[in-house]
């Protein structure tokens, strides 16, 4: 291989990687508008049809019970009085077909007060790219209010 070629070579495995990371990072960043305007199909897409979205309080296998949380009367209640889903970017690692994102979030709601955080969760974004689109395989949420699980994730993204 010339010098040319091995350039050319590397410079295409760079791009690639970039690509990727950006689609992970749009698809991530579309969990926010989604689900809160409840588009409960479209939060539902971001994972593969056998995805699991593992939170503190319950653990949701396939589209159908994302959809279903998306147009439970709680969260309709936080659309309904105002809510917003923030996340920071994401620290990704790509390995070929195989993703992990890392990052935080944060949910916050309007009452009666103003906007208040309601609570800020440890994120772990495990991604698949198939047919040449990256889907959640599983996403792992933990509460951040000084429990070891939430660090330990946090700490596990970084090391990945």
């Amino acid at each position: 291989m010339t010098g040319t070629e091995e350039l050319v070579r590397t410079l295409a495995e760079r791009v690639t990687t970039l690509e990727d990371k950006l689609a992970i990072l749009e698809l991530m960043t579309a969990y926010g508008p989604a689900i809160d305007s409840g588009s409960a199909d479209a939060v539902a897409r971001l994972w593969t049809e056998d995805g699991v979205y593992d939170v503190d309080t319950g653990v949701m296998r396939g589209h159908a019970a994302i959809t279903a949380m998306v147009q439970s009367q709680a969260h309709q209640g936080w659309i309904g009085g105002g809510c917003a889903h923030m996340l920071e970017p994401g620290h990704v690692r790509v390995d070929g077909d195989t993703a992990v994102a890392t990052c935080k979030s944060q949910l916050i709601i309007h009452d009666d007060a103003g906007f208040r955080v309601h609570r800020i969760t440890a994120n772990r974004w495990e991604l698949a790219k198939i047919d040449g689109e990256w889907k959640v395989t599983r996403r792992i949420n933990r509460l951040l209010d000084g429990r070891e699980e939430a660090r330990t994730l946090l700490a596990a993204g970084v090391r990945d």
